[in-house]
């Protein structure tokens, strides 16, 4: 079993169990892993083609070079997308995500041991399936216990003015943002991990806290560091 330690992490709190988009987004401003190989750039969470489905995308390393075919995951970096089923914010269930030799590994959705800073990967009771990274326009996607995974490289899908940002911070630009502004992540890349899971496998769900009758589970991710 391998001990890891929490590095960073987002939270999507209260995903529909309807056909809502929810993503939570943080580019080139998290002082203790920017530009490191364990810093999330994006998380996604939506329903499938296929509305028993959720596909859940975990972006990591911003801003890689269009030619950036040489960019890799870290063997050292275990992505989590946690699933809380009852709404007390504490992980009910895990997916984890880790690379070896060319191939993402995937273990879960299982309830983890330890829940919180750190994470063990039980490899020989929650093995789920893997596919092999892809490389430059390449994409290959493998199946199997009903989900789809894929890992690899691919150009960064957030939209950001983030010079113009730093000119309305700085008090250098009194009109805000401009429209429709520039995209300055446009053009490079991210490093992805997707996987689509059958909503069977992913737990129970609560009342949305807002009242509004729909069920929901919360879902975050993180990476976490090999200690």
């Amino acid at each position: 079993m391998n001990r890891i330690k929490k590095t960073k992490l987002f939270i999507l709190g209260g995903l529909l169990s309807t056909g809502i988009v929810l993503m939570s987004a943080d580019h080139l401003d998290a002082p203790d892993v920017a530009g490191t190989t364990a810093d999330i750039t994006d998380f996604y969470a939506f329903e499938g083609a296929n509305p028993d489905n959720t596909v859940f995308v975990v972006n990591v390393q911003s801003s890689l070079a269009p030619a950036g075919d040489s960019a890799t995951f870290d063997e050292n970096v275990l992505v989590e997308i946690n699933i809380d089923n009852n709404g007390d914010l504490t992980e009910d269930l895990v997916i984890q995500a880790i690379p070896r030799n060319g191939i993402m590994y995937f273990f879960g959705p299982y309830t983890p041991s330890v829940t919180g800073l750190n994470s063990t990967i039980n490899k020989s009771t929650d093995y789920l399936g893997q596919v092999e990274i892809s490389t430059g326009a390449n994409a290959t996607i493998s199946s199997s216990n009903g989900i789809s995974y894929f890992a690899g490289l691919r150009e960064d899908s957030f939209f950001f003015d983030f010079s113009q940002y730093n000119a309305i911070i700085g008090g250098m630009a009194p009109n805000g943002f401009n429209v429709p502004g520039n995209d300055d992540f446009d053009g490079t890349n991210v490093l992805s991990i997707t996987l689509e899971v059958p909503n069977s496998l992913l737990g129970g769900t609560f009342d949305h806290p807002a009242g509004t009758g729909t069920q929901v589970f919360n879902t975050w991710v993180e990476a976490k560091t090999k200690q």
